[in-house]
C-alpha cells in the first residue's frame, strides 16, 4: 500500500515538474534575445493552436522584425493569431495595416477580405447603435470593388445583405417605437409617419413594406383623432390618402380590411370635427347674442331711490 502511494506521490511531482519545466522553457525563449529562436517557437505554438502563448511571442517579434524580410509572413500569422483569439477590433486593424503594407503579398486578398470579416463579426445587434455595421458594409464593398473575381467576392455579397437586413430591423424597430410612445405624447404618432417614411427611402426593397406601409395609416390616424377638431380635417384626409395607397399598393393583403376600415373611421372623424367645429360656431353665435342681449339690458335699466 505504502509502495503504490509512493509511486503516484513521485508520478505528480513528475508531471509538476515537466509542466514547470514547459514553462521555465517558454519565459527563457520569451525572454531571449535569439528572433530565430523566438520566431520558430511563435509559429510551433500557432500550429499547435496554443494562440494565447505564440500572440505574446508574435507582440514582441513584429517590433523587432520590422523591416526584414521575414516581417510578412510575421504579421499575417500576428493578425490571425489575433482573429483565432476573437480579438476582433486588433485583428481587423492588423489585416487591414497588411493589405496597405504589402499590396502585392499572397496574403494580401485574405487579409483584406478577413479585415473586413473582422467587421462584420463585430456587428452588434440591432438595438444597438449601428455604426461598425455601416463600417462592416464599406468594408466588405470594398473589398468585392477590389477583387470583383475573387470567390470570397460572393461571401462578402451575403454578408453585406445580412447587415442590411439588420438595419432594416433596426429602422422598422425604431419607427414603431415612435407608434408605441404615441400614448405618451401625441407628436410622437407625427414622428412615426416621418420615420416610416424615411426608413422606406433609406431601404426601398425593405422586407417590412407592408407592416410600414399599414403602420403608417395607423400612425396618422391616431395622430389625427388625437389632435383639436379644427386640424382634424386635414389629418385624417392624409390618413385616408395613405389608406388608399394601401389598398391599391398591396390589394392581396390580408390587412386591407383593416386599412378600409381606418378609412371609414378617418371619413367619420371628418364628419363629427366638422359637426362639432358647426355647433361650436352657432354656440358662440347665441354666446355673442346673450352677451349683446345682457348689455342692452344693462344699458336701460333704471335705478329706483328707495322709499325712506
Amino acid at each position: 500500500m505504502f509502495k503504490i502511494k509512493h509511486v503516484i506521490l513521485f508520478s505528480f511531482i513528475v508531471i509538476a515538474l515537466s509542466i514547470a519545466g514547459c514553462k521555465s522553457q517558454f519565459e527563457k525563449i520569451r525572454l531571449s534575445n535569439d528572433v530565430k529562436k523566438k520566431y520558430e517557437e511563435a509559429m510551433r505554438l500557432y500550429n499547435k493552436k496554443n494562440y494565447s502563448k505564440a500572440l505574446i511571442l508574435f507582440e514582441d517579434l513584429s517590433q523587432k522584425y520590422r523591416g526584414r524580410a521575414e516581417a510578412e509572413e510575421l504579421n499575417y500569422h500576428y493578425a490571425m493569431t489575433l482573429y483565432k483569439l476573437r480579438d476582433y477590433t486588433t485583428a481587423r486593424y492588423q489585416f487591414k495595416s497588411f493589405a496597405d503594407t504589402y499590396p502585392s503579398s499572397r496574403y494580401a486578398e485574405e487579409c483584406r477580405y478577413m479585415g473586413a470579416y473582422c467587421y462584420y463579426l463585430d456587428s452588434p445587434a440591432p438595438s444597438l447603435d449601428q455604426e461598425n455595421t455601416y463600417k462592416a458594409i464599406d468594408a466588405l464593398q470594398l473589398f468585392i470593388n477590389f477583387y470583383p473575381k475573387s470567390e470570397r467576392a460572393a461571401d462578402a455579397a451575403k454578408y453585406i445583405g445580412l447587415l442590411r437586413a439588420k438595419l432594416e430591423d433596426k429602422a422598422y424597430a425604431n419607427a414603431k417605437l415612435y407608434y408605441d410612445l404615441g400614448g405618451y405624447d401625441v407628436t410622437n404618432y407625427k414622428a412615426a409617419v416621418i420615420a416610416l417614411k424615411n426608413a422606406q427611402i433609406d431601404f426601398p426593397d425593405i422586407k417590412y413594406a407592408e407592416e410600414m406601409d399599414f403602420l403608417i395609416i395607423k400612425s396618422q390616424f391616431a395622430y389625427a383623432k388625437n389632435s383639436y377638431e379644427t386640424r382634424q380635417e386635414d389629418r385624417f384626409n392624409e390618413a385616408i390618402t395613405y389608406a388608399d395607397e394601401f389598398i391599391e399598393g398591396h390589394p392581396q393583403s390580408k390587412l386591407v380590411e383593416d386599412a378600409k376600415t381606418l378609412k371609414k373611421d378617418s371619413q367619420t372623424g371628418i364628419e363629427n370635427a366638422k359637426k362639432f367645429l358647426a355647433q361650436l360656431a352657432k354656440d358662440q353665435e347665441k354666446y355673442k347674442a346673450m352677451l349683446a342681449k345682457d348689455a342692452k339690458s344693462d344699458s336701460t335699466k333704471t335705478i329706483k331711490t328707495p322709499i325712506k
